[in-house]
Formats: C-alpha cells, structure tokens, sequence
C-alpha cells in the first residue's frame, strides 16, 4: 500500500484531473474492449472541489459534487475497484487548422480534459497504456533530478 500524502491546498485557478477507468459492457459492441478498461471518464478537482466529466451513451453528464474540498474522491474510486490514474495539469487546449477525424467517445472526451499534451489512444485501454507511461517516465525524470547532486 502507498504512504498516503497530506493534502496539499490547490490555488484559485489550479485544477488535477484524474482519469478512471472500468466498465462492463452495457452495449454489445463493448464487449470487443479489454475488460475493465470499456469506459473512461474525468475526475477534476480544484480549490473548491470536485467535478466529474462522465461521458455516457448519448449525453455527457458533468456534476459538480457536493464534498469537501480535502474529500479523497480517487480513494473512493480505487475501493470501488475502478482502475485510477493522475493527478495530471490540464494542458492548453487542442487547436488544429485541420477538424478531428476522432469519432466523440470517452477517449475523446477525456483527452480533451487533459489538453493538447495527452497522448493519441483511441480505446480506454491504450489511453491507460499511454498514461501510465507517461506517468512512469515524468517519476524517472523527477528521480534523476533528485538523485544528482
């Protein structure tokens, strides 16, 4: 089990977005994804609290949820056996001169939360693939400043 971290205060402006992933396959076509990683939606949490982004067959619901401001909302994701990666810094948006030829799905959706720096995935699972990398190579980089005199 990891050492649980003091919350630390965000500033007015600052946001962390988590993104979970799981679902089981409530439409037919579903059953073609990766078990656990059928859906994916956004978790932002900023000075005042929480949102969730949670892209649904045919509507996109987004609440704003009534906890307090320090409330561990990726811990209760995580007992909930969702699988859960962050927290990320939103990026600028994505501007293209060019329109995107991604079909509107969970992916796209929570890659748009993340901005221009997430990475290409098409499936929950490859966006879970390519977080966790990126993930796994931000701690390198963070362990070889600390490691070098």
């Amino acid at each position: 089990m990891a050492p649980r971290l003091a919350p630390r205060r965000l500033a007015e402006d600052e946001q962390r977005v988590w993104i979970g992933f799981g679902g089981r396959a409530d439409r037919f076509w579903m059953r073609l994804l990766a078990p656990g990683f059928r859906h994916c939606f956004a978790v932002l949490q900023d000075a005042r609290g929480w949102t969730v982004v949670e892209p649904l067959s045919g509507r996109l619901l987004v609440a704003r949820l009534e906890l307090e401001p320090d409330y561990d909302l990726p811990a209760f994701y995580r007992r909930a056996d969702l699988a859960l990666l962050g927290p990320f810094e939103p990026g600028p948006a994505m501007c293209s001169a060019l329109p995107t030829m991604s079909p509107f799905s969970c992916v796209a959706v929570c890659r748009a939360v993340l901005g221009r720096e997430a990475p290409f995935a098409l499936t929950p699972r490859q966006l879970f693939a390519a977080l966790r990398k990126q993930m796994q190579n931000r701690k390198k980089v963070i362990d070889t400043l600390a490691a070098s005199p």
